[in-house]
């Protein structure tokens, strides 16, 4: 049933790609403009592009996306989108009153070559933008790269439409987070805020992606990246920017345009990536670490001693984003857990050298491919089974079919409640992923123990 064509035997694939490992980067596009304070982004395409976006955010976030689009027809696919962007431009801001409108395109206005600089110049000067608001854009096209691509693109255009060098240093630094869930961005702001460091964080989806219900809806939020902060990324003392392929040309090009030196690290998942973070943080602000991380860490620790019996040599398969597998791999690593088999839909050949030299000393032959899909995933459990899955929602096919436990991480979930309300970044974060993976491999020992083995102290 369901994959259970997949073939053991694989052959290599040029132009076929089979359940990709990643979506297109519109989404990703999107879910960065979102961390702006009371901005609409905005998706230079068709309406079933939009649609498709909206939609793929808010079945994982569970809350409403609202996003505007150029809605092409016939005509705007052959003579271009310019007026289609114009009249959006002045419909959105009269209507919904943004302050900013952030523009990603699409397949199809990237095939034209719509100039979106010039027509948002062209609004501008015909007076569609009103004093004190801001049009920003991302070229976005869907046919390369992946999700993550897209939002590390309109990170970048926060940089380039906003940062100015003009002004005095500030006892600041910037803090770029990646791509992650509203409740890692939290999780980063309060570890940062424990160290007594002054930071603007850019983009912020807390607060915005993840908020109560009040009975009352509210357009914007009150989450997001305040304008006014992302004028002063310029003048902070550094950039620390979390996730290479995510955060890091936003980080390069603050460095190039504004002069603030920038240090590019791994996302904090797990001890070791968590202990450059904070040591980083530490040397750049020039802070003592406080004790209330230190004893942060220490937990973390305890929970991999008391539990290490149950992590040894259990193998594992990875699925998702380079930014999120790298450090975990290195964490599953260092609990000497045994990653095997990552996928990862992004393409980018750093991952797999990365990757390799981090499982080294695994005592397994182990299978990497940047720009793979989950067929090939399949294939390869097929060919050496795993005690675990770890990856979105679409590798519930593959666990039920193969009978592997799975722990869902990353993005998309589609079919579980949690990922955007607890963090699995940070000392903390560490704990609630162990939490996890030893309740996926505990309830599958109960499950399968025979009658004189099914213990009640485990």
């Amino acid at each position: 049933m369901l994959l259970r064509h997949t073939t053991a035997e694989v052959r290599e694939r040029t132009a076929l790609t089979i359940n990709p490992a990643k979506t297109c980067q519109p989404i990703g596009a999107m879910y960065a403009a979102l961390g702006i304070h009371r901005c609409l982004p905005h998706s230079h395409g068709s309406q079933g592009c939009c649609a498709y976006h909206r939609s793929a955010l808010s079945r994982h976030y569970r809350e409403p996306v609202m996003a505007g689009t150029s809605s092409f027809t016939e005509g705007a696919s052959v003579f271009g989108g310019q007026a289609n962007l114009i009249q959006a431009i002045h419909h959105l801001f009269a209507i919904y009153d943004p302050e900013v409108i952030a523009i990603h395109t699409t397949c199809l206005s990237e095939t034209i070559g719509d100039d979106i600089p010039q027509i948002i110049a062209k609004a501008r000067d015909e007076g569609k933008v009103p004093p004190g608001r801001y049009v920003i854009h991302a070229n976005t096209p869907s046919y390369v790269g992946s999700h993550v691509t897209g939002f590390a693109n309109m990170v970048k255009a926060m940089v380039e439409y906003f940062a100015t060098a003009e002004g005095p240093r500030e006892k600041q630094i910037n803090l770029i987070p990646g791509y992650v869930e509203p409740a890692d961005m939290e999780e980063i702001s309060r570890m940062v805020e424990e160290l007594g460091i002054r930071a603007i964080l850019f983009p912020d989806t807390s607060k915005v992606l993840n908020t109560p219900q009040t009975g009352r809806y509210t357009m914007y939020p009150p989450g997001g990246v305040r304008v006014a902060d992302l004028k002063r990324l310029g003048h902070s003392l550094g950039t620390v920017a979390l996730g290479p392929l995510a955060s890091g040309p936003a980080a390069r090009t603050l460095d190039t345009r504004c002069k603030v030196p920038c240090e590019i690290l791994d996302l904090p998942l797990g001890l070791a990536a968590t202990d450059r973070f904070i040591d980083t943080l530490r040397q750049i602000a020039g802070v003592a670490v406080p004790d209330s991380l230190t004893w942060e860490r220490g937990r973390l620790l305890d929970v991999i001693t008391d539990m290490h019996q149950y992590f040894f040599g259990r193998k594992v398969a990875l699925a998702g984003d380079p930014d999120q597998l790298i450090p975990l791999t290195e964490f599953l690593v260092d609990i000497d857990m045994w990653p095997i088999h990552m996928v990862t839909g992004t393409p980018g050949k750093k991952f797999e050298s990365r990757i390799r030299a981090l499982t080294r000393e695994v005592p397994h032959p182990v299978n990497v491919q940047a720009g793979g899909d989950l067929f090939l995933l399949h294939q390869w459990i097929k060919q050496e089974p795993v005690d675990l899955l770890i990856g979105n929602t679409y590798l519930k096919y593959i666990a039920r079919d193969e009978d592997i436990p799975l722990v869902r991480f990353g993005f998309p979930i589609l079919d579980r409640i949690g990922h955007i309300h607890f963090p699995t970044v940070g000392y903390r974060g560490g704990v609630r992923l162990l939490e996890r993976i030893l309740d996926a491999l505990l309830d599958r020992q109960d499950r399968d123990a025979p009658e004189e083995r099914f213990e009640l102290v485990m």
